[in-house]
């Protein structure tokens, strides 16, 4: 693999997008050094960063490749140009035949640096956000609808109230975000990073959280309906009082979790693993002082060995 010819590329699709090595490393969550390095040739990155890197540059993981066919790239730009002005054309016919309180300006505002910025109010559906960097944005109110925030950082964003039903979330940094109020609905956290994000007053409707280091996540007077934490770490997270319906805990770790008080209907609790002494060990740990459930639920903790000795069963 010839690692002079995927640096240059990788400086090429960098510069076309009016990114620094900075900003790209901050995206990257490495240092500006090893994305020198590799634009140098002195390294090449992981199968998975050129993936990521492919998501941020917009390309496809073609592009990295010896022989992808860059004589072609003239051809190719025209015809990208001639077919992005023919979808153009089509959104906007569409966005003019909508009566005027439902027109929307359509929006991409991947690779930008949006640090702090005010997204309050707004209503931008099917927007994108990908590798941009949202530090401290707000989104408070907001209807997002099927918008995207991909590899990303958006520590501290501001999503109170917003609406983010069919948004997709994935290798995210959302570290002491705030979901106060917010509508998730079909939303999807995909390897994202929630530490210390609280999600208070919220209603998760079908929900996928997958593979998620949840155990710094607050989660206060939330009801789960339909949602699957897949492959998430629970250990030691406190879901007390809240309500689940329709939840899959499949594959999640559960290690020392409490769930005291809490209401569960019709939950499912998958191992990770095979049913080991150390699964059962593990199953005991977890705390259902309190907690409501209904048949199926209980029988189903029953028969992995959770202590269900101070459950009422509905």
């Amino acid at each position: 693999m010839d690692t002079k010819l995927i640096g240059g590329k990788i400086a090429k699709a960098r510069k076309e997008k009016n990114m620094s090595q900075a900003q790209l490393a901050q995206l990257l969550f490495i240092s500006q050094q090893a994305v020198g390095k590799w634009e140098r040739g002195e390294s090449i990155p992981d199968i998975v960063t050129l993936n990521r890197l492919a998501e941020i540059f917009g390309v496809d993981l073609n592009y990295f490749s010896e022989n992808f066919p860059s004589t072609a790239d003239e051809t190719a730009v025209k015809m990208s140009v001639a077919i992005d002005s023919n979808i153009e054309q089509a959104a906007q016919e569409e966005v003019a035949s909508l009566p005027g309180s439902e027109r929307q300006l359509l929006t991409d505002f991947s690779a930008s640096n949006l640090a702090e910025s005010d997204f309050a109010g707004v209503t931008a559906h099917k927007s994108k956000f990908d590798a941009s960097t949202l530090l401290g944005s707000d989104f408070s109110g907001a209807d997002l609808t099927g918008s995207s925030f991909k590899v990303g950082n958006a520590r501290g964003a501001n999503f109170d109230g917003a609406n983010l039903t069919d948004c997709n979330f994935s290798i995210l940094d959302l570290v002491d975000a705030s979901f106060n109020k917010t509508i998730l609905v079909r939303t999807e956290f995909n390897k994202t990073e929630l530490t210390r994000a609280k999600f208070t007053n919220v209603t998760l409707i079908d929900v996928k959280l997958i593979m998620i280091d949840l155990r710094n996540t607050v989660f206060e007077k939330c009801t789960f309906s339909g949602v699957d934490f897949k492959y998430c770490d629970l250990r030691g997270t406190c879901l007390d009082g809240l309500t689940f319906t329709g939840v899959r805990f499949d594959k999640a770790a559960l290690n020392e979790a409490t769930f005291k008080g809490t209401t569960l209907r019709n939950v499912s609790f998958i191992p990770t693993f095979a049913l080991t002494n150390k699964y059962y060990r593990a199953i005991k740990t977890i705390c259902f002082d309190g907690a409501k459930m209904d048949k199926l639920t209980y029988a189903a903790l029953k028969g992995i060995g959770a202590d269900l000795s101070k459950v009422t069963i509905i």
